[in-house]
């Protein structure tokens, strides 16, 4: 049986008390914690090894799931995926965002996860999510404990992949979030939230706490999540292709964002998909042509389940139903 290292765990009633906290046991490597469902496992298998854990479920507010005066969609860090999945006010308003929370992982850890920490979600890869043990036996990876990056050896980088299914739409609806240090909050756009390097895959500083998600008013904006994965449940993404349309009163597109994730480190965005599309009617073969660019920016490699020539295809084939379940969906 595998079992948690020893830690301590501080329980701080604000944000920015949370984030002195942090910033205070850096020598610890004191990481902040709320449902746990990816550290509690990776901190069994020794991939994360913190002293100190920050709690976050006794912060005062940071649950909420609310429209503002002005139409835009304010999420606390600390809502629960199910809490999304199962918004009235999602489901009507943004239902793609509802969709993406309704398909992480299963009910029980949507029951503990929280929305916050699906965004900052670690990076995953076949030679990385193993055991101590396991890991040990090849002489560990780029990402924990060793030199190199076994899905590409000759590559500086490690290629972990980003596994968020909600950033992908979060990104495509054009979302910021709140992120408060020890000095004080920023509010960053969710795009600029990631970098491409499986290790050092997001921007958020270590001491910083993601307290809240604000998306703009949806004015028409239609948008979809799909996803791609072995299994029906529990399984991350292999491939997840988030798409949002606004449209013209003459049918014509007038802004398009299509986001990949579980190509790469961060997601990606196919701009050159999305400029194709604007100023024309979605038709079949716009349609084909627009997911025939789209996934050339994905690049899959070895190191997640299927084989990664499979994963490229159905990022073209999912970017298509994508689009075409827009051009007769529901607003979003």
């Amino acid at each position: 049986m595998m079992r948690l290292p020893p830690f301590r765990y501080l329980k701080p009633k604000s944000a920015g008390e949370a984030a002195k906290m942090l910033a205070d046991h850096a020598r610890e490597e004191a990481m902040a914690v709320s449902g746990g469902t990816d550290l509690y496992p990776n901190m069994k298998r020794r991939q994360f090894e913190p002293k100190v854990l920050v709690g976050l479920r006794a912060l005062e507010g940071g649950r909420e799931v609310a429209i503002g005066a002005d139409e835009s969609l304010e999420i606390g860090g600390l809502a629960t995926l199910q809490s999304l999945e199962r918004s009235a006010l999602l489901r009507s308003r943004f239902p793609a965002l509802a969709k993406a929370a309704s398909l992480v992982s299963s009910p029980i850890l949507r029951h503990m996860g929280t929305v916050g920490g699906n965004l900052c979600v670690d990076t995953r890869c076949t030679y990385y999510n193993q055991t101590y043990d396991w890991r040990k036996a090849i002489d560990f990876c780029m990402k924990k404990d060793g030199a190199i990056c076994w899905v590409a050896p000759s590559s500086p980088r490690c290629w972990a992949v980003s596994s968020s299914d909600t950033a992908p739409v979060l990104i495509a609806l054009d979302a910021t979030v709140t992120l408060v240090g020890p000095s004080g909050a920023r509010r960053i756009p969710v795009k600029d939230l990631y970098r491409p390097d499986g290790i050092d895959f997001v921007t958020k500083k270590r001491e910083e706490i993601l307290t809240a998600i604000h998306v703009p008013a949806s004015h028409g904006t239609r948008a979809t999540y799909l996803k791609l994965r072995r299994r029906d449940s529990i399984d991350f993404p292999i491939l997840g292709v988030a798409a949002a349309l606004s449209t013209a009163k003459d049918g014509t597109v007038a802004k398009a964002r299509i986001v990949l994730t579980a190509v790469e480190s961060a997601p990606v965005e196919a701009e050159k998909a999305e400029a194709l599309l604007v100023g024309k009617k979605l038709t079949d073969d716009l349609i084909e042509e627009a997911s025939a660019l789209a996934y050339r920016p994905a690049k899959p490699l070895d190191n997640t389940d299927l084989t990664n020539p499979y994963r490229k295809k159905m990022a073209k084939v999912y970017v298509a139903r994508a689009l075409r379940e827009l051009r007769f969906g529901e607003e979003s």
